[in-house]
């Protein structure tokens, strides 16, 4: 049961990082004439987003648990 309710959690950290990717994205896009550079931040913030929230599904999957 431990192991499945990791699984449940799974699509809301990468369903974060493509929101923050989007957002970002259309945010900076307006700021730079080429697109390599709103790309790379949008990236950047994607990463770290889905990072964050992998930590949190995590840790609350584990208090939640035990």
């Amino acid at each position: 049961m431990s192991i499945g309710i990791y699984f449940v959690f799974i699509p809301f950290p990468i369903i974060a990082a493509i929101m923050a990717y989007i957002i970002v994205y259309s945010e900076w896009v307006h700021h730079y004439p080429s697109k390599k550079e709103p790309r790379k931040m949008a990236l950047e913030t994607a990463i770290l987003t889905f990072i964050i929230f992998t930590a949190i599904m995590i840790f609350a999957t584990y208090i939640f648990i035990h």
